[in-house]
């Protein structure tokens, strides 16, 4: 696509290429980042049972989480490749921009594990 603002990229717009660029990036993190794969495949399984329960506001709640983990964890991944690719060696500014996007990946984590913990536990206690 035409960046309008540089003036670089191919012309038109070309949504099948967006998505597949979208898919092509979950399916890198799934297979080689495996702190995406186990938080989906927990959450898929929370979510299942939602589904199935007709819980529809926990459904949606354990949806806007996972991907609220899943994306602060691709974005903490492709922060330490970039920071990787950019300094091998050891850099203590380099390692507070990690620490920093790890830290990232911590907060969102919290409510992620809270949410599913929530659930977990009110289908065991039912």
């Amino acid at each position: 696509m035409r960046h309008k603002f540089l003036g670089i990229g191919e012309p038109g717009y070309h949504p099948w290429r967006k998505i597949r660029t979208v898919f092509s990036g979950l399916r890198y993190a799934v297979l080689y980042d495996w702190s995406v794969t186990y938080k989906l495949i927990l959450s898929a399984a929370v979510l299942a049972g939602a589904f199935l329960l007709r819980a529809w506001v926990d459904f949606l709640l354990i949806l806007v989480v996972t991907a609220l983990v899943v994306f602060a964890e691709i974005v903490n991944s492709a922060i330490e490749a970039l920071c990787d690719f950019v300094e091998e060696r050891h850099n203590e500014k380099i390692k507070i921009i990690k620490d920093m996007a790890a830290s990232a990946v911590g907060v969102i984590l919290f409510g992620w594990v809270a949410v599913i913990g929530v659930e977990l536990w009110r289908w065991i206690s039912a």
